[in-house]
């Protein structure tokens, strides 16, 4: 039985990382939203976080965070390129850990709220992190922005304005209207 269910996640966890290359590839190539993408591949790791647990949640936001490398992140690359890879791939494997912890927190008390929940927390940590990021290690480059554009406002008012903007609000958004659908594929999966 033990065997059966390591296969299951390993097939779930493959089909998943898929799913995640093909959306995170076709929102940066269509889903530019301010100088950012908005990330789609969210949905999907919040249903791996939630199916098969922690590892399978941090294993497809690296996967995210690999795809965000290759395609969106020139700029910060151009900066700081060791900075850019931990900022990048700790947002996408911590949105997947947090995902699968809140799940596992809920489901016992209600499947819905723990979907929810679990897919409200994956775009928060996520963005989160990348603010953190930005605040740590690309204040000069903020601020270079900030002169260019003639924004009025300081570092973190920028970021939170014009680099995360309406794409956070975007992610969140796809991801709560997308929530009933992954209650649906936990309740077929258990049927």
């Amino acid at each position: 039985m033990e065997r059966k269910m390591s296969t299951e996640k390993m097939v779930l966890g493959a089909i998943l990382t898929a799913l995640v290359i093909v959306l995170q590839l076709v929102a940066s190539i269509c889903g530019r939203f301010g100088f950012f993408t908005i990330n789609l591949s969210l949905v999907p790791i919040v249903i791996g976080a939630a199916l098969c647990g922690v590892g399978v949640g941090a294993w497809l936001g690296f996967v995210s965070g690999c795809v965000v490398l290759g395609m969106d992140s020139a700029a910060f690359l151009a900066v700081n390129p060791i900075a850019t890879v931990v900022v990048v791939l700790a947002k996408g494997i911590l949105c997947g850990i947090a995902a699968a912890w809140v799940f596992n927190l809920l489901k016992k008390k209600n499947i819905y709220v723990a979907v929810i929940a679990s897919a409200i927390v994956c775009p928060i940590v996520n963005t989160g992190i990348f603010f953190l990021g930005c605040m740590a290690f690309f204040v000069p480059f903020i601020e270079a922005k900030i002169a260019e554009m003639s924004f009025a406002g300081n570092a973190a008012q920028f970021v939170i304005f014009v680099f995360i903007g309406i794409n956070f609000i975007l992610e969140m958004v796809v991801n709560a209207v997308l929530s009933p659908i992954i209650v649906r594929v936990l309740k077929a999966r258990k049927a």
